[in-house]
């Protein structure tokens, strides 16, 4: 993991331990879209274990539907809070918070990131700061 530094607690009402649950949060964007892409249907294999285990409630079919919306409402809420955080950076402040190589020396080198190094780090912290409001 890099070295990640919480954010300002006093400007931001954000204790070191609620932005790292909010960082960590961000980290599982990338799985949950790819869970989102791959989890499309409800067949599952063969278990020739021999145990008897309990269905759950509804069928295979409902669960699918509801863990699919709540990965969706999941990654939605990382993107709206992105755009909401700056419009036009949104795509390099996605990047930078949901990856943990995306550092502002690579969204600068290698995306072409169109601001400043401190404009970027004021935006990320401000999505950090949607976040944990709406979160």
């Amino acid at each position: 993991m890099p070295d990640i530094r919480p954010i300002n607690q006093d400007k931001y009402k954000i204790s070191k331990h609620r932005f790292l649950e909010l960082y960590h949060f961000c980290m599982q964007y990338q799985e949950w879209k790819n869970e989102l892409k791959y989890l499309t249907d409800t067949v599952k294999s063969i278990d020739y274990s021999g145990e008897i285990k309990g269905t759950g409630t509804g069928s295979a079919t409902e669960q699918l539907a509801i863990r699919r919306s709540e990965l969706r409402k999941k990654c939605e809420l990382i993107e709206q809070m992105a755009i909401e955080a700056d419009s036009e950076i949104y795509p390099y402040i996605l990047e930078g918070v949901t990856t943990d190589y995306a550092s502002y020396k690579y969204l600068r080198e290698v995306k072409g990131i169109p601001c400043c190094k401190n404009v970027y780090y004021d935006r990320r912290k401000k999505f950090y700061w949607l976040l944990s409001r709406k979160k």
